[in-house]
């Protein structure tokens, strides 16, 4: 396995980076190498807003009915 070493780092990147390993139970070098290894996959992270986008392009054309609606209809009932 190689090492690598990063210079020069800004302070707050590096409490930023601390506090993230910490919430992830991780130390920071496990939780820099996780980031490292994560950004290195194929196809790198995954884009939330394009997934979306295609999960929608797969719903059915005739649209959603506002839920506000829906909600005013059983009332009258």
């Amino acid at each position: 396995m190689a090492n690598v070493m990063i210079r020069n780092l800004d302070d707050d990147v590096v409490e930023t980076l601390k506090a993230q390993a910490k919430a992830h139970h991780r130390s920071l070098e496990a939780e820099l190498r996780w980031i490292l290894t994560d950004a290195a996959k194929p196809g790198g992270k995954v884009d939330l807003r394009a997934l979306a986008e295609r999960i929608a392009a797969m719903s059915p054309a005739a649209g959603q009915t506002d839920s506000v609606e829906l909600l005013r209809e059983d009332r009258r009932r």
